[in-house]
């Protein structure tokens, strides 16, 4: 059985025909902006010459976060072991999501040098095992676009400060919220401030794959 190859389309298209040869491959998933989308239809309808079944999936809006959301979807359909990412097809903007959310959802993903595929490391980003539900719910309860301080956190949560600072900033043992770059902080003065990261924001949405749910 081959592979299912998710590949962002934008400038190389050549990559993704180099990435088959070494991956034998069953279907393909383009990812594209609307920019790209005559395009993708272009690869679409060669990839059917070869009876490669192809499949479209138009991004929309934020580019990072609906690449996220994309492979949370892909990754509740599909067994993430048949699943492998090429990076070399996109653009910048897109590459750089497409590679962001493999990495976040244990996906193995690959580039394209010349003619030689390069298979990139699996990082598997274990978010939600490694998150308390305390942790799950000073997310929830923070402002995505405010910084707030964390004296007013901790009050609406009823958790001291010094076990909310504990929660946003770990310890040598145990990573803490911004050690995951699911939050965002800053000092005014000599008080800490909070706000949720984007990658807070799509974990909460659920665009992270929850390996436990397999």
């Amino acid at each position: 059985m081959g592979h299912t190859i998710i590949a962002p389309v934008g400038d190389n298209p050549t990559a993704l025909f180099i990435g088959m040869k070494a991956f034998p491959t069953e279907k393909v998933i383009l990812l594209t902006t609307k920019e790209h989308l005559k395009k993708a239809k272009r690869l679409s309808e060669k990839l059917e010459e070869f009876t490669i079944k192809t499949e479209i999936k138009e991004l929309q809006g934020n580019i990072l976060e609906a690449t996220f959301q994309a492979f949370a979807n892909l990754c509740f359909i599909y067994d993430n072991e048949d699943l492998i990412v090429n990076v070399a097809t996109g653009n910048h903007t897109t590459t750089c999501a497409a590679l962001s959310a493999a990495y976040a959802n244990g996906l193995k993903a690959f580039d394209v040098m010349g003619d030689m595929t390069v298979l990139l490391p699996i990082l598997k980003l274990s978010y939600y095992h490694e998150l308390s539900e305390n942790k799950m719910e000073i997310l929830r309860t923070l402002d995505e676009k405010e910084f707030e301080q964390i004296s007013k956190i901790a009050q609406r949560l009823q958790m001291s400060i010094s076990l909310l600072s504990y929660h946003i900033n770990g310890n040598h043992k145990y990573k803490g919220l911004k050690d995951h770059r699911l939050i965002e902080t800053k000092m005014e003065g000599k008080s800490l401030h909070v706000k949720l990261s984007s990658m807070g924001r799509m974990l909460l949405k659920g665009y992270i794959s929850d390996k436990r749910s397999k």
